[in-house]
């Protein structure tokens, strides 16, 4: 019987993958299904949510939360590599791939909108986008086209401007006197604001996509 391919891969830098290799060669002689890293990656994002949620009585998290945050992408990154080298890949575990994503998305952002450093909706608002964001790349793969990855706004920068906003408020709170304002908003809430208008760029432009790539195929037909 063939062995499975994944219907659709994310595209990663090399230079990222290659984090990730000796991980995976462990993770394939431990027998270490990829299933649980995806489960790993949602335990990740709940204590970067919870860094996040604590972080106005304890500021120091500010600095710790981001780096959750990225080792959920790197376990988004690490079960699809082990589940390749280890031929464990299959349908549910594409699901069990992009289901978790989704989870951690809404656990980050609402932990960070309920941080103390922002209004609320903020958080809620950048959560709700990343998930349309995410449902308007699948819904090209559901409709006969592609998965689309592309955009300014996707899975990895939307946790480099939450995470870069931290720091710059961890820095601000120090050195500006407690104050972590630029403007009319705090810097957590400008970071969410550059999410949710990069979420809007990024549906739009895979959207587009999606539509070229449909208008193509019924040419064809």
């Amino acid at each position: 019987m063939a062995e499975y391919q994944p219907t659709s891969r994310r595209p990663i830098a090399e230079v990222f993958r290659r984090t990730a290799r000796g991980a995976t060669r462990f993770c394939v002689r431990a027998g270490i299904h990829p299933d649980t890293i995806s489960y790993l990656s949602v335990i990740f994002a709940a204590a970067a949510a919870l860094c996040f949620w604590q972080s106005a009585r304890h500021p120091l998290l500010l600095l710790v939360a981001p780096l959750f945050c990225f080792l959920r992408l790197w376990c988004n990154m690490l079960d699809g590599m082990v589940a390749l080298s280890a031929r464990r890949a299959s349908w549910r575990g594409e699901v069990l791939n992009d289901l978790p994503d989704r989870v951690s998305d809404v656990v980050i952002f609402v932990g960070a909108a309920h941080s103390g450093w922002m209004h609320p909706l903020f958080g809620y608002w950048a959560a709700i986008m990343s998930l349309g964001t995410a449902y308007v790349g699948t819904l090209g793969q559901a409709v006969g086209a592609q998965r689309e990855f592309g955009g300014l706004m996707s899975k990895p920068w939307r946790m480099v401007v939450l995470g870069l906003g931290a720091w710059l408020t961890y820095g601000l709170f120090h050195w500006n006197e407690g104050a972590t304002g630029v403007g009319r908003l705090s810097v957590p809430e400008w970071a969410c604001v550059i999410v949710i208008a990069g979420c809007l760029q990024t549906s739009a432009q895979r959207l587009g996509r999606i539509l070229r790539a449909l208008q193509a195929k019924s040419k064809d037909a």
